[in-house]
């Protein structure tokens, strides 16, 4: 099989304006209503059934979060833009343009912006993922058992 029969992308596509891409679609985070989150835009950069993976960029404007949850599959995350204060599991930490952030499966993990400027993510997920997890009673107790995580899930800065 020829490589250019591989996939329908073309192989280069330029910005069109800063952290947007030429034929890549701006959509919703997710359904409105499908889980609590706020001032989210995703855009899939790559997604081929080859790669077994694909690569999205994700903006969550100031005073925006992402869904608290979790799920079988892992995520990788770089950060380009902006800062935010994120969850993995127990530990919350302030993150910056540059920052890896490994989320294991199962784990509860969230961002939410810090600042005035929007906060901008790129994350690579399997091709075929589970449906996310939200946290019920005992969960969030669970989480609110660490100072850092309680306050952080109540929008105070938890260091």
């Amino acid at each position: 099989m020829r490589d250019d029969t591989l996939t329908q992308t073309p192989r280069f596509r330029g910005p069109t304006e800063p952290f947007r891409w030429q034929g890549v679609d701006l959509m919703a985070y997710k359904e409105e209503g499908s889980a609590p989150f706020k001032a989210v835009s995703r855009q899939v950069l790559f997604s081929e059934p080859f790669l077994a993976g694909e690569l999205r960029y994700f903006e969550v404007a100031p005073g925006g979060h992402t869904t608290l949850e979790r799920h079988e599959h892992a995520h990788g995350v770089m950060i380009l833009r902006g800062e935010a204060m994120c969850l993995v599991g127990a530990t919350v930490r302030r993150v910056a343009p540059h920052d890896l952030v490994l989320i294991p499966p199962m784990t509860w993990h969230q961002f939410r912006t810090w600042g005035e400027e929007p906060m901008g993510f790129l994350c690579m997920v399997n091709a075929e993922r589970d449906r996310p997890q939200l946290p019920d009673s005992d969960d969030l107790y669970g989480l609110r058992s660490t100072p850092a995580v309680a306050a952080f899930l109540d929008g105070q800065d938890p260091t």
